[in-house]
């Protein structure tokens, strides 16, 4: 095995880093405070302009729920690999992502060591009765027996976001000057994933090769992610054309929010994807461990994203089949 080199350096956010990505209180919002609306889109509009990130506050998602997910999603990833194993998928499927099933960085095509993980990954289930589009986009989730624990707790909280990810939808709408429904229009029947991500330190996974980490610098492929995190040295960076690469600004009250590659094209380049990766376990902790909770949100099978026109949008695309897009976003960071 060729030796490894020193962990990437871990910088703390810059003032920069931190006034691009805002904490979003969605309190204001929801109440109907005079000029709270106009003042919150007004900000939605500047930070996801500059970096594609922010934190959501006032989310009212109990903190006990993501904390019994950790606990029964820790149970499961201890187990025996040949206890898991039964429940291996490759990505995009519902179970066991093991070691060295995914490399995200090749969804910007740059070559690169598997990223150093295991998710437990579960999608949209509700079929729409189109036979070819659920066969593809809508199968039923596996949970495992192991854990009885793991699943209703992950399904309560994936309603929570799936309700959430549709009220930020309509926020982004509005920070647009958009009528509030023109994006949650096309989520009536959605896809989603949801990972749970276990980032174990390197007495599981090994000392990471040259060019290797937890995941690979990359964007996301849908609408809006929606992040519950744990801080760590080894945890998220994301990248500004200010800053280059930073720490991700963290705080426990809120949710890590950001646009992914369709969003992004759905509003012609205004507002860019946010780029980010996470990092190895530190040279200086390396039995760090950490768990997050990634709920990635699309649109209805199918759907043509276009490029909103200017003076909105900065760049018109080619309009893409939403779908079409995701299906070769996976493939393309599916390792053989």
């Amino acid at each position: 095995m060729a030796s490894s080199p020193p962990s990437p350096p871990s910088p703390t956010p810059s003032a920069s880093a931190r006034s691009q990505v805002p904490v979003i209180d969605l309190g204001p919002w929801r109440s109907g405070e005079p000029g709270a609306r106009e003042r919150i889109a007004a900000r939605v509009d500047e930070a996801l302009q500059a970096a594609g990130f922010l934190l959501i506050a006032g989310h009212g998602v109990d903190p006990e729920l993501p904390a019994r997910i950790r606990a029964a999603a820790k149970e499961f990833f201890r187990l025996p690999a040949k206890v898991k194993e039964p429940y291996a998928v490759a990505v995009g499927g519902r179970g066991w992502l093991g070691p060295g099933a995914e490399a995200n960085s090749y969804a910007e095509g740059a070559a690169s060591p598997p990223d150093l993980k295991e998710s437990w990954s579960c999608a949209a289930d509700e079929p729409t009765g189109d036979p070819s589009v659920d066969a593809e986009w809508f199968r039923p989730n596996a949970w495992p027996a192991e854990v009885p624990a793991l699943q209703p707790a992950a399904v309560e909280y994936i309603a929570r976001m799936r309700a959430l990810s549709d009220e930020l939808l309509e926020l982004l709408a509005t920070a647009l000057g958009l009528a509030p429904d023109h994006f949650t229009r096309h989520t009536g029947h959605p896809t989603w994933g949801f990972n749970l991500n276990w980032y174990p330190g390197t007495e599981v996974l090994g000392e990471p090769l040259p060019g290797q980490f937890r995941i690979g610098a990359h964007t996301d492929f849908g609408t809006v992610t929606v992040l519950d995190r744990e801080p760590g040295s080894g945890g998220l960076q994301i990248h500004t054309d200010a800053d280059g690469w930073q720490d991700a600004p963290y705080d426990p009250a809120a949710l890590t929010v950001n646009i992914g590659d369709l969003m992004a094209r759905w509003t012609g380049d205004r507002w860019r994807a946010g780029r980010h990766r996470v990092l190895p376990p530190p040279a200086d902790a390396p039995a760090e461990e950490l768990i997050s909770l990634v709920y990635f949100y699309e649109c209805d099978p199918h759907t043509r994203v276009e490029s909103l026109p200017a003076p909105v949008g900065r760049v018109l695309h080619d309009p893409v089949d939403s779908h079409t897009y995701l299906r070769g976003k996976l493939d393309a960071i599916t390792v053989s």
